[in-house]
């Protein structure tokens, strides 16, 4: 069987989220470069694959997925000895890690890749729009109240076993949590889980760019 196909770049964000998935899991892969600044996310063979023009998506052996968050629950769901991912038949530990998933695409994700797209626009060099930094990490700093609270009762998101819903904030957690931002780390419970987090070997083996990888 040929390895799983990652069709993404090497440093975008979602792109980063699967291979993080990908490396907890151990399973080997090969990405496809898709060139966003020539936009080949719009060509009509991606387009045919992901209707939207985003990265990333997967062909698993003809199998053709995308939206990163789906991919990550299809190879957790593969691997269930991975712990990633309750199962249905344990519906009370499915439903906590639904409840924390949720919580990270309603109340962590808006603000959070809002303020990240702007401060990767300094690093890149590029203009950026400083006032909705400002506005987005004051409201992501109020969403991260509840998190301390969450934080302060379990290890994680969803009980004291890591799951997706811990993950799913990678990539943008270390985008809004770098140079003097202080939004990820001003709550000890907080700063505890998100220090946890960006330590991962799996965070860490990317840093420099997603790539190829069969082995491990």
């Amino acid at each position: 069987m040929a390895p799983l196909k990652l069709h993404g770049s090497e440093k975008a964000s979602c792109t980063r989220r699967v291979a993080t998935v990908l490396r907890e899991l151990r399973i080997p892969f090969e990405l496809i470069h898709v060139d966003w600044a020539k936009g080949e996310h719009k060509s009509a063979a991606f387009l045919e694959k992901q209707p939207f023009g985003q990265i990333p998506y997967i062909d698993d052996d003809g199998f053709v997925l995308y939206e990163s968050r789906a991919i990550c629950r299809y190879l957790a769901a593969k691997h269930p000895q991975c712990g990633l991912l309750p199962t249905p038949a344990d519906p009370k530990a499915h439903a906590l890690f639904e409840q924390a998933a949720s919580v990270e695409m309603a109340n962590f994700d808006p603000s959070a890749s809002k303020a990240g797209l702007e401060i990767l626009k300094i690093e890149w060099g590029w203009a950026h729009d400083q006032a909705v930094i400002d506005e987005q990490l004051a409201i992501l700093d109020k969403k991260l109240e509840a998190y301390e609270a969450i934080l302060a009762k379990q290890r994680y998101l969803a009980g004291n076993t890591l799951t997706l819903a811990d993950l799913f904030h990678l990539p943008y957690a270390p985008m809004v949590g770098s140079g003097e931002n202080d939004v990820m780390t001003r709550r000890p419970n907080v700063a505890r889980w998100y220090n946890e987090l960006i330590s991962r070997p799996s965070w860490l083996a990317y840093v420099n760019g997603v790539k190829t990888t069969t082995a491990y």
